[in-house]
């Protein structure tokens, strides 16, 4: 299974958690670093359309701002997933993949009893429901929760995990309601 990483991450020199996660990941899983890819914002459909055809197991790896993805990520979605590529009239290209949301948010306060009210599954629903649109598997995204005061050995153990969890061969999907 090939697996591929799409980090979107803004500032990435001075991100303490999205760099361990990355660095922590075996040679196996190519990981493409989209802001340094695209710092215009321009973004060659082409070649990425190119990288998810080739791709088993897309990732989708960003800190959670404001509830939601760095803006880039949604200009990736709104350039590469096209009409009749990813999705409508002949638009089959991605279908049987995974896609897995790799999201850092900086607090603990989510869920119905939680600040934020929300649980961060609710807050990613638009990437399921493209996944859903795209004919992707969308798999239980890996959390990294707290990423503003995460302790040491808890982000070593972390990164650990998230390897462990991209190597699976087989990943849970997220039930539609979940």
């Amino acid at each position: 299974m090939k697996t591929t990483v799409l980090l979107f991450h803004p500032n990435l020199p001075e991100s303490r958690v999205n760099l361990a996660l990355i660095n922590g990941l075996d040679d196996d899983i190519e990981v493409r670093d989209m802001y340094y890819l695209y710092p215009d914002f321009k973004i060659d459909v082409a070649a990425e359309q190119k990288v998810l055809l080739e791709a088993d197991r897309v990732v989708l790896q960003f800190p959670m701002h404001w509830y939601g993805a760095p803006a880039l990520t949604k200009q990736w979605e709104d350039d590469v997933l096209e009409y009749g590529w990813a999705y409508g009239t002949g638009g089959t290209a991605l279908e049987g993949k995974e896609v897995v949301i790799a999201v850092s948010p900086g607090a603990k306060n989510y869920g119905r009893d939680g600040f934020a009210k929300y649980t961060v599954h609710e807050l990613l629903r638009p990437f399921q429901a493209t996944s859903r649109l795209t004919h992707t598997r969308f798999i239980k995204p890996f959390i990294t929760d707290g990423a503003s005061s995460i302790t040491d050995d808890a982000l070593a153990s972390q990164v650990e995990k998230y390897n462990e969890y991209l190597h699976q061969a087989r990943l849970e999907a997220l039930a539609d309601f979940e």
